[in-house]
Order: structure tokens, then sequence, then C-alpha cells
């Protein structure tokens, strides 16, 4: 269970019902969350609930279920799509090279779909519980229902049995896998984020797109005789995994390198995010934030300065659609400047400050902590803080950044005006 508790997005659970008597270990460590006694608000729950009244609002294909339906009604597009072919989640045994795990994603809500498979795996970022977790039976019925999993997805979406102990969080990992989707080497599999060098990432991932030649370990498949069955040479020429699955019935031709990429980011600040508001639901005075706390929020403003960051040496290309679909979200700011405008070339973005800044799960931070990050952020972009963990970025990158959160989000505006009164009281 430890083993697929390090591998991807592991186990969204599937489809049998639960009894358990005793409490949710969750509800005793962290009584204020009310992780298995409230009603969660995100996405995934709105749907559920309208569909016990509108029950035609999904629609069943024999090929794919209820996928392209659900994606739509949650406004998830199918160039997000990203192919796992390492044995993880409950769907273990279904999954091999030729029948990959397809995940697709939005900023708060991730799906998971493997063919064959009994139901949908679906996850959702609800502002005050963190990381919830849904399936939907693929069977065509007159009442589809999206069933909320409270505990045996946590086997494996949980920390206990890990480092830093006890949150609902996602996982994204690498490592060599065999033609059956097995793991292939007694070092097993990595947690990878953006600090992660490109050359151990994807281990068990498809990759589409092109990457200047820089070597990673997707596309690898390890046979049984110690050989690989795509070289390392040919991976930068695969622009789509056409004839590379028998009997492919998934959206889309690609699991493309840039979905890769803000897949490992997004999951890796919302974990943060999540780790930072569970902790500060047990601090009953915030406004004297105790070292717990505050070593939690350096660590995810660190992560969304992308702190330490992975050089790549690119350029790197993937689907177009995709990224246009991601970069047109915005916001902007008066110069057309967005945190989601991508690099590509050296970094991952061009602005380098995470757009989960944005995130309901940001907002929902009590507000001495969302200041109190304000003002490291401050610190950080007006030069205050130069330490080295933050000497990647630029004087223009500092400027660039400022501007753009000032023009569009407007609670740090807001928070910047009164520092600035409180401050100089006699500044307009």
């Amino acid at each position: 269970m430890i083993r697929l508790a390090i591998m991807v997005l592991a186990t969204f659970f599937l489809h049998s019902e639960v009894v358990e008597s005793q409490q949710h270990r969750y509800d005793r460590d962290y009584p204020q969350i009310g992780y298995s006694s409230l009603t969660p608000t995100d996405r995934v729950q709105k749907l559920g609930q309208l569909l016990e009244t509108q029950k035609d609002i999904l629609q069943f294909e024999n090929e794919n279920g209820y996928l392209k339906s659900i994606l739509s009604e949650l406004n998830i597009s199918t160039n997000s799509q990203t192919l796992v072919f390492s044995k993880t989640s409950i769907n273990a045994r279904l999954i091999t090279p030729g029948t990959p795990r397809a995940i697709y994603f939005s900023d708060d809500v991730y799906v998971g779909w493997v063919q064959g498979s009994e139901s949908l795996e679906i996850a959702a970022t609800d502002p005050d519980l963190g990381m919830v977790f849904y399936t939907l039976a693929q069977e065509k019925t007159d009442n589809p229902q999206i069933k909320r999993q409270t505990f045996l997805c946590l086997e494996c979406h949980d920390t206990y049995g890990l480092t830093g102990g006890g949150v609902p969080r996602l996982l994204m990992g690498s490592g060599t896998t065999d033609e059956y989707g097995r793991s292939a080497s007694h070092e097993g599999w990595r947690l990878t984020d953006h600090q992660t060098p490109l050359e151990q990432r994807w281990g068990g991932w498809y990759v589409t797109g092109e990457h200047n030649n820089q070597e990673h370990l997707g596309n690898s498949i390890i046979t049984t005789s110690g050989s690989r069955i795509l070289a390392q040479d040919n991976i930068n020429k695969i622009a789509t995994l056409d004839g590379l699955i028998v009997d492919n019935r998934h959206l889309v031709e690609t699991s493309d390198i840039i979905a890769l990429m803000l897949l490992e980011h997004q999951i890796h600040i919302q974990n943060l995010l999540t780790r930072l508001q569970w902790e500060a639901s047990n601090n009953l005075d915030l406004e004297l934030l105790d070292q717990k706390i505050l070593s939690a929020s350096e660590k995810l403003l660190e992560g969304m300065f992308m702190v330490g960051e992975a050089q790549i040496m690119g350029p790197l290309s993937g689907d177009p659609q995709f990224q246009k679909d991601f970069e047109t979200k915005g916001p902007y700011d008066r110069k057309m400047r967005s945190l989601r405008h991508l690099n590509l070339q050296t970094r991952l973005f061009q602005y380098p400050l995470s757009y989960m800044i944005y995130s309901t799960t940001f907002e929902a931070l009590p507000k001495p902590l969302r200041h109190h990050l304000f003002s490291r952020i401050w610190e950080v972009l007006i030069g205050l803080d130069r330490s080295k963990s933050f000497e990647h970025l630029s004087s223009a990158d500092r400027s660039a950044i400022l501007e753009i959160l000032r023009s569009t989000k407007s609670d740090f505006r807001d928070w910047q005006r009164t520092r600035m009164k409180q401050s100089s009281p006699n500044d307009s």
C-alpha cells in the first residue's frame, strides 16, 4: 500500500461502500476542519446536487461512458489529457502501457478514466476541506449519482503513512516501468515537482511534444530482458500516441508535455495550500502565527515563487490548443500580462509566481494568514528580501509580477493600500 501511495494520483477509490464505526482520524486530529461531517462546496459536489433534480444532465456513451459529458459539465478541456501506464490507482489490474490511465484537469478538478473500469475517479479542491474524492459509476442509468468517498481513497491520498502526516492530497511521481505497467527498478517511485530535473520526471507516463532533446523518463518501457521498447533517441519525435496504444479509446492522441508540467506544479501548490489551511485550523489565535504555521507558509511561498526550479533547456512545445486554453484564462493586467503566461525556454512561467494565488483555496485562507503571505510576497517583490532563495527573480521579474498582482488581485491591492496608509498616514 505504501508503494501505491507514492505513485501518481493513486486511487481516487472506486465504487464499493465503506462501513466504519470509528471516528475518522481527520475528525479527531483536526476537529475544526470537519472533513467527514461538513458538506463540501466544491464544483463536483454542486454538480452532484444538481443531478438529484436534473437527471438528464449527464449523457452516457458506449465507448467512454459519462467521461465526455462530465468533462463538459465541469468545464475541463479534453486537451488537458495526460496518460500514465504505471499500475497506480485501485484499477491497477486494468492499467498497462496498452491501456493507460487518463487524467484530465482544470484548476480545481481532476478526472481519472481507465478503459474497462466500473467508475470514473474524481477529485476536487474544496476551499475549506482541501482535496475531496468522488466516484461516478460507469453504467447507463436514469439516475446517475456522484458519490463522495471519505475512507479508502485516503489509504493512498493521505500522508499519515508517509512523511508530513495527515492531510488529504494528490500525488504525482516518476519511476521506470515494465511492459506490464509494473515498477522495473528497485529504486521505486519518487514524487516530482518543479524542482525535479527533467531527466528524472515522467517515468511510467506517455509524453508527447518536443523538448529540444532534453532527456526524461517518459515513454520508456523496460522489458523483462532490460531493454527499452522506446529508445531515448526517439522520444523527442513523438507528436501523438497514434500506433502506440492498441484499441485506443482516449479522447485525444496526446499526453502533452506542457500539461504534465502544469499538473505537477498545480498538485504541488495545492498540497501546500491544504497543509497550511489545516495547520491554521488548529491555531486558536491566528493573529499570533506560531512557528509551525510560519514554516508551512514559507514552504508555500517558495513553491509559488518556483524556488529551486529545475532548469529547462528549451524550447519546449506541446499541444498549441492546450497552451492557448490555459493562457487565455488570465486574468490580465493593463499590459496584457498574466501569471499564466508560459516561458518554456528556460523555465515554466514567464512571470514566476503561481497562478494558484487566484484559487479558491488560497482565497479561503484565514485573513491574518493571507495577509502574512501578502506581506512576504511584497517583501520579495520590492526587494526587501533578497535572500538566496529568491535570487532567481530579476528586477524585471519582481516589477512585472507586482504590477500584475496590483492590477488583477483586488484583495492584494486592498491590503497594499491599507499597509501604505498605516505606514504613511498622510499618504493619499
